[in-house]
């Protein structure tokens, strides 16, 4: 019913296509930074900063097309150096294996969920925006770069160290998330049939959302 709109020569592709349909093939998490993001950056009197359902609705779209493939669910987390209640609710909402707030020093949680999960760093889809996040980045299988017109110094930095393999020129203030998130599923195939699931909720849809549910997420508060 709905198309794919691939573009075999995506300015947003820092490496060969091939080769990000390769990684993608072997992700089995996703983990997401939240300020920068999930949103703008800027912050309540409280610290806190939302998110937008834009954005929510790319990342389920995101975790049911990987689901999809094996009918597995895949892990998903979002890491983020503040306390942040905005960010704890939307794991809560969204059924997501773990939120790791005020963990500064982000290799510190990143290690928790791998060795929680068992999984390996090559299997973990990253998208991230700044410079806490670049320890991560330097890990995992494929990483997903948030742009911002501010950091154009830092995105040529990290292409040139290969510590990116996608960029998105929408910052989080402008649903850059969700436009990652549509990239990643028209890169595995899966756009037409992900979108078609959900919009019949049918029983493909739903028996990934009784698997998402089930998920009790893991909310870790780091003391600092």
């Amino acid at each position: 019913m709905f198309g794919s709109h691939s573009n075999h020569m995506d300015e947003r592709l820092l490496v060969g296509r091939d080769e990000v349909v390769r990684r993608l093939a072997i992700i089995k998490a996703v983990v997401c930074d939240w300020d920068g993001v999930f949103n703008d950056g800027f912050k309540d009197a409280e610290g806190g900063s939302p998110f937008s359902e834009v954005d929510s609705m790319g990342l389920n779209l995101l975790r049911f097309a990987l689901w999809s493939r094996k009918e597995e669910l895949p892990f998903a987390a979002v890491i983020t150096g503040q306390h942040n209640a905005f960010a704890e609710r939307f794991g809560q909402r969204e059924r997501l294996h773990g939120v790791y707030m005020g963990f500064t020093n982000k290799p510190d949680a990143f290690d928790r969920f791998l060795e929680f999960h068992g999984l390996r760093p090559e299997e973990v889809l990253f998208v991230y925006d700044d410079v806490l996040d670049l320890p991560v980045a330097a890990r995992c299988g494929l990483r997903v770069l948030i742009g911002h017109r501010a950091t154009e110094l830092f995105q040529r930095t990290c292409i040139h160290r290969g510590l990116a393999d996608i960029r998105i020129h929408l910052g989080g203030g402008h649903h850059g998330l969700r436009e990652a998130c549509e990239l990643l599923i028209d890169l595995m195939g899966r756009w037409a049939s992900t979108l078609d699931h959900r919009v019949a909720y049918d029983t493909t849809y739903q028996r990934y959302l009784t698997a998402r549910q089930a998920v009790v997420p893991e909310i870790i508060r780091n003391p600092r």
